[in-house]
C-alpha cells in the first residue's frame, strides 16, 4: 500500500481555513487544478456519502465520496471512486490543527491507496507536489502567506 503525507503551516487561524476547505463541492474556489466541481444527486455537500464530480483545469474528470467530516476535529475524508490515474483503493484526509502561538493552522493531507510497484515513486511525487503542496501553496496565497 502506498502512501502519501504532506504537512504544512497556514498563517490564518483553523477556524478561518477551515470555512474555506469545508465546503466538499468547493475545490474549485481553492485548488488551483480544478475547473468545476458538481454534488451528484444534489446532495448536500457535507452529508457523508455525496458525491463529488470533478474536473481538472487538463479536462481529465474524478469522482470522490464523502466518507467522514467533522467541525469539532476539523477533518474531511474521502474515497476515490473514478480518476485517470492507475490506482485503487484511495482514501485521504485533510485535516487541520490549530497552532494558537500566532493564530496560525497547522494543515495535513494524507492518502494511502494500492498501486502496481512500477508506478508508486510517480503517484506518490504527483499527489504530493501537484494535489497535497499544490492545494496547501493557494491557501497560503489566499490568505497572504
Amino acid at each position: 500500500m502506498a502512501r502519501v503525507y504532506v504537512s504544512s503551516i497556514i498563517d490564518a487561524s483553523a477556524a478561518d481555513v477551515w470555512a474555506r476547505v469545508r465546503d466538499f463541492n468547493g475545490l474549485p474556489r481553492w485548488h488551483p487544478r480544478i475547473r468545476d466541481s458538481r454534488i451528484e444527486e444534489a446532495l448536500p455537500a457535507d452529508k457523508i456519502g455525496a458525491i463529488r464530480n470533478f474536473n481538472l483545469q487538463n479536462g481529465d474528470n474524478i469522482r470522490e465520496q464523502l466518507v467522514g467530516m467533522s467541525d469539532y476535529d476539523l477533518f474531511c475524508s474521502y474515497s476515490m471512486l473514478e480518476g485517470p490515474m492507475p490506482l485503487s483503493n484511495y482514501i485521504a484526509t485533510l485535516r487541520l490543527t490549530p497552532v494558537t502561538d500566532g493564530g496560525r493552522c497547522f494543515i495535513e493531507w494524507s492518502a494511502e491507496f494500492d498501486c502496481e510497484p512500477d508506478n508508486e515513486a510517480d503517484l506518490v511525487s504527483g499527489i504530493s507536489i501537484n494535489v497535497f503542496q499544490g492545494g496547501f501553496d493557494a491557501l497560503k496565497r489566499h490568505f497572504g502567506g
